[in-house]
């Protein structure tokens, strides 16, 4: 019989492997199949356009989340660091028609750079008035995208013609041994394929040293330092992190729509990613992609359906007592309150609660 602490170093041994366990390789598998098939069985472009959003924004709620979870930093400036993903994306990829990976990469430097000029604040700054500075974001980018019409097209938004293209390989083309695929089936690998890999990495970085060193900041920022971690290296860091991968997402939006505008990187962006990490469990990877799921898919659903909701005015001076921009901000309140007070660890929570259930059964007394 193997002593207890063995079976602690195992069990310790495997949580720190990804896919520590069959079973945990078997959800692998399951999840790439489902990725792979699920383009060629649902052909609907309403469907797919909603999954592509939702991949979109789980990779924005990833960034945000290595950021609040696992650093503990608060952000409500997320949709600034989306929209300048966007508007370099206009540049590098439309203009300059550089490709895929090019342009993806110069929004990852430029959402860096701006997360570095926005890190300092994090040193003398914690808790809501961190979130009131980057809260200041919101306003300072909306006079900046409104103003810089040379690269913004003011007002009027700019079209975003970057192409998704890695060489030979055209996601909006896509075809495959002879059989052509829509550019909402492209999009969908691309963007589900992105979503893995950011997942992958990030799950790779808070397992290591680094991601141990931002837990131990969000823990007790002093008692961190004392025992030798630099919690002001680790706090920019986490910024520039989470911000080049918001901008990822906000080039991956660019180039799916193909068209942005001053008006879609406001507040109400910011308050839906922290219901988006709130949802889906702060300090977890896949959390946040539950978030994205869950949260990321009610706009579009409540717009596709607000004719059949009680109460829902869907035109100006039409019957009813909210419109569909006021449900969504009410139902982003309701889950962000909710969860808070019953669910702290969001979806996450729920589900390695189920999962521990399940590993202690059958009982043993």
């Amino acid at each position: 019989m193997a002593k207890p602490h063995r079976n602690l170093t195992r069990a310790y041994a495997q949580d720190l492997r990804l896919f520590g366990t069959p079973w945990a390789k078997a959800g692998l598998a399951m999840m790439i199949l489902v990725v792979v098939m699920l383009p060629t069985v649902v052909h609907d472009d309403f469907w797919l356009s909603i999954l592509i959003y939702v991949g979109i924004t789980a990779v924005g709620a990833i960034g945000l989340n290595l950021l609040t979870g696992y650093c503990g930093q608060i952000s409500l400036g997320h949709a600034f660091f989306i929209g300048a993903g966007a508007y370099c994306t206009a540049i590098v990829g439309g203009d300059l028609g550089l490709p895929l990976p090019l342009w993806l990469l110069a929004a990852a430097v430029v959402g860096a750079a701006l997360g570095g000029l926005i890190g300092p604040f994090a040193l003398r700054l914690r808790g809501n008035y961190l979130a009131i500075v980057t809260l200041g974001l919101i306003f300072v980018g909306e006079h900046l995208w409104r103003n810089l019409k040379g690269v913004t097209g003011g007002n009027s938004g700019t079209s975003v013609a970057a192409p998704p293209a890695v060489g030979p390989i055209d996601f909006s083309r896509l075809e495959i041994a002879g059989e052509a695929y829509s550019r909402n089936q492209g999009y969908f690998w691309l963007v589900w394929g992105l979503v893995a890999l950011v997942a992958l990495l990030a799950k790779n970085l808070v397992r290591t040293r680094p991601g141990r060193a931002l837990q131990a900041v969000r823990d007790r920022d002093q008692a961190a330092e004392v025992i030798g971690v630099r919690a002001g290296r680790y706090k920019i860091g986490a910024f520039m992190v989470s911000s080049a991968i918001a901008a990822v997402a906000g080039a991956l939006f660019g180039s799916y729509q193909q068209f942005v505008s001053p008006d879609e990187w406001n507040l109400l962006l910011s308050i839906q990613y922290i219901a988006i990490v709130i949802v889906g469990g702060l300090g977890t990877i896949f959390g946040a992609i539950l978030g994205a799921v869950f949260v990321g898919a009610l706009p579009a659903l409540i717009d596709r359906y607000s004719a059949d909701i009680p109460g829902v005015q869907t035109s100006v001076g039409g019957e009813g007592f909210i419109s569909v921009f006021a449900l969504n901000q009410a139902i982003f309140g309701v889950l962000i309150v909710l969860f808070l007070v019953l669910e702290p660890r969001g979806l996450a929570g729920i589900w390695l609660r189920v999962k521990t259930y399940f590993k202690a059964w059958p009982f043993s007394y």
